[in-house]
């Protein structure tokens, strides 16, 4: 029966690495890397958009940096029916703020946002960004830049991540392998099952107005991944930019803040099949959970159970424990640590799969 058990593993861990070895192959690979100093003079005026709702608290660090920044036309901040100051705190920073409407039915908070503010806008290309992003001066014109060079339609930007928390970086860095595992984020051309990074998008606003991106995905909870998935189901390019020497983005302070608020959308729910959600967890149980955990119990020599698929897969998350790095300002013992939380956020993508949440915002969809 033991004998039985080893050989079922192995097929199995070898059959589930068959499927995720392309994806951390297309991820290690990168995206294109955003770089400063781009021609103010080229074509095309930018048009920065940022929906909020209730971001009184982060607003001011977002506009920062954006106020006389090389090629941007206008800083435009969507507020979305906020029930504290976050509008007037954007026109202390000099953006122009635009009083969200209210929230048509079948729509999401955020792709309304976005479907107002790029509708209003007078820039060639709009970057968009959310309030817990701090861009550089120089990240709308890099972007720009690198969006015109491309054939892409639209990219996202992949940034670096600041945690303050120890524990936060801890879960957060085993989150972000999990998506890179599953989906094979970071990579620079997006498929049909790509993921993406909504905090910061760029392209064309003459494309978005004139295909009507926003209304596409106007019910999803996870807007940014279903417009990825909707362009390149049409045949559009889709491509995600390397900003982290621009861009950081602080989503989460602590260990509670990251579990509520990633968790929520980890398991891409809304816009996953559910056949799709649980080869991702059987797989990702296989990949990530099973050998360090089989060496946690028993040892790599005592464990009756840890084949050399096993081993093979321990060593392919030190390497992704490397070159996932790059995504953090910060390293320290939280994030070098994080393949001990891989079976945390193993769990929250099973949450995520079993009860898919649907609140946001204090809004229920």
């Amino acid at each position: 029966m033991t004998s039985l058990v080893w050989w079922l593993l192995a097929a199995a861990e070898a059959a589930a690495l068959v499927v995720v070895a392309p994806r951390l192959w297309r991820a290690a690979r990168g995206a294109h890397r955003l770089v400063a100093g781009g021609d103010v003079v080229g074509a095309g005026s930018i048009s920065v958009v940022i929906p909020a709702r209730n971001e009184a608290a982060r607003i001011a660090d977002c506009l920062a940096a954006l106020r006389g920044a090389p090629g941007v036309l206008e800083v435009i901040v969507v507020d979305d029916e906020s029930s504290d100051a976050t509008a007037q705190i954007a026109e202390q920073c000099g953006a122009t703020v635009v009083r969200g409407a209210a929230l048509p039915a079948e729509w999401v908070g955020k792709a309304w946002a976005l479907q107002q503010g790029v509708a209003v806008a007078k820039g060639d290309v709009v970057v968009t960004l959310d309030a817990d992003t701090r861009p550089s001066a120089q990240l709308p014109l890099a972007a720009r830049d690198a969006l015109l060079q491309s054939d892409a339609h639209l990219a996202t930007v992949a940034p670096r991540f600041r945690c303050r928390s120890q524990l936060g970086r801890w879960l957060h860095a085993a989150m972000l392998t999990s998506l890179v595992y599953r989906h094979a984020a970071g990579a620079r051309q997006a498929r049909r099952d790509a993921v993406a990074n909504g905090q910061c998008m760029v392209f064309r606003r003459h494309d978005a107005l004139h295909d009507d991106w926003f209304t596409s995905v106007r019910s999803s909870t996870i807007e940014d991944v279903a417009l990825v998935r909707c362009l390149v189901a049409r045949g559009k390019q889709v491509e995600m930019f390397d900003g982290r020497d621009l861009l950081v983005v602080e989503m989460f302070e602590s260990f509670g803040d990251t579990w509520r608020g990633w968790g929520r959308s980890l398991a891409l729910s809304a816009v996953e099949s559910r056949w799709r959600q649980v080869t991702g967890v059987l797989v990702t149980a296989l990949t990530l959970v099973a050998p360090l955990l089989l060496v946690a119990v028993g040892g790599v020599t005592q464990s009756l159970f840890f084949t050399p698929f096993s081993a093979t897969l321990l060593a392919i998350r030190i390497g992704t424990l490397i070159g996932t790095r790059r995504a953090y300002e910060r390293g320290g013992l939280g994030y070098w640590l994080s393949p001990f939380a891989d079976l945390l956020a193993w769990i929250v993508v099973v949450r995520g799969t079993m009860f898919p949440s649907r609140q946001w915002r204090g809004r229920t969809y």
